[in-house]
């Protein structure tokens, strides 16, 4: 039995029978570990439903090894009051294969203007979050976090600015310079991330940054840290993965914040080894083909992301030595149960089988995902789930894999 993460004796004190079968799986190239949590998914239904919808994108999910994942707001109708949250809350009764924990926006519409209805909102909400779009207000965001501290939710900022923005839609590095591309500048998402670290200094509020992607807001999240803020980030695959010299003029390499520079990889990497970066999400947002086959200037923004996010960091970043299995166990699961109050897995029950002894090539087709565009296609990885068992009960199984 090699780097098995859940020891048999914290499953069958609840799963005995499971746990024996289980663990007649284990050889040196299978592994048992917590199942994930993702904080950051877009699940676009109710609303976008040609895109992605609940039954769809937990079943990505529960095929990925995931138990929890929480669902983004950037949807029709928008989940700021709680009649619109219902809504939501009725098909993912109705249609989800795990366990989905919706944020409610942070703003009316994401519009940027009014706050959402928080009060009612915040017994039904994770936390709250106008993902998808900057809140450039910094009167209203101070408002949300004191709202939100009351609640003892957290804030989950998209940090974007959009006038620094303007029209760009890669990373304003080599590649758009070399093909004369319009880029987004690091600027952009590292000037709110810091005014929003003054907020939360200032109002004592739980906050979290999303996607980070720049040397520079690893470096304000680390120096807001060690000042007893509380503040906590995450970042995901595709920005630990590639860099801008990796792009091609096609939809599947576009998304918000882009794919940044060299140095800004290697800061993202460091931030994870020191701490300063807390979890690995991965922003699964998925689109129609048609929306991605534009090109990088004319494609919908957003990648697919849940089918691919074990497999690229187990294969780019744990077998090249950069993370050890512990930590992505810690990035992956731990810490997003800590930092939103959910239960460990040993508790509930969550964990999942990989075999890690059997390369495979990624192939977008037979994603059950609805979202197609990935910039890890055909990439020949290692990681793929045989099992994942949430709340004690089976919601995945590989079609190839048997107990005995």
């Amino acid at each position: 039995m090699r780097n098995c993460f859940l020891s048999k004796d914290k499953i069958d004190a609840q799963f005995v029978t499971m746990a024996d079968k289980l663990f007649s799986l284990i050889n040196e190239d299978t592994i048992i570990v917590p199942s994930f949590v993702d904080v950051h998914v877009h699940l676009r239904e109710p609303g976008f439903f040609y895109k992605e919808t609940i039954r769809t994108g937990t079943l990505a999910a529960a095929k990925s090894g995931y138990s929890h994942i929480f669902s983004m707001p950037n949807l029709n109708p928008v989940p700021d009051t709680l009649e619109n949250l219902n809504k939501q809350l009725e098909i993912i009764e109705r249609d989800a294969l795990i366990n989905v924990l919706p944020y409610g926006s942070i703003t009316k519409g994401e519009r940027g203007q009014e706050l959402s209805d928080m009060d009612e909102l915040g017994d039904f909400v994770i936390g709250y979050s106008d993902d998808g779009v900057g809140l450039n207000d910094t009167n209203l965001m101070k408002k949300a976090m004191l709202t939100a501290k009351m609640q003892n939710k957290l804030i989950v900022a998209h940090c974007e600015d959009l006038e620094l923005r303007g029209a760009g839609y890669i990373h304003a590095g080599e590649y758009a310079r070399l093909y004369n591309h319009q880029g987004i500048s690091s600027e952009s998402e590292y000037i709110p991330i810091e005014r929003d670290l003054k907020l939360a200094e200032e109002t004592g509020c739980k906050y979290h940054v999303c996607h980070i992607s720049t040397k520079e807001s690893v470096e304000l999240i680390s120096q807001a840290k060690k000042k007893g803020i509380d503040v906590t980030c995450e970042t995901a695959p595709h920005y630990l993965i590639l860099n801008d010299m990796d792009l091609k003029d096609d939809g599947r390499f576009k998304m918000n914040p882009p794919i940044r520079s060299e140095e800004d990889r290697q800061a993202l990497i460091a931030g994870l080894k020191d701490g300063t970066i807390d979890m690995i999400a991965t922003d699964h947002a998925p689109h129609s083909k048609e929306e991605k086959s534009r090109g990088l200037k004319a494609s919908a923004m957003g990648i697919t992301g849940l089918e691919t996010a074990f497999p690229m960091i187990y294969t780019k970043l744990v077998k090249t030595g950069i993370l050890t299995m512990e930590e992505v166990v810690k990035l992956m699961s731990i810490n997003p149960r800590k930092r939103f109050g959910i239960k460990s897995a040993e508790e509930l029950g969550d964990f999942c089988v990989w075999n890690i002894g059997d390369a495979y090539k990624i192939n977008s087709a037979e994603f059950v995902s609805m979202g197609k565009a990935t910039p890890f296609d055909d990439e020949i990885v290692y990681g793929k789930c045989l099992i994942n068992i949430v709340g004690g009960k089976e919601v995945y199984r590989d079609n190839e894999t048997a107990l005995v």
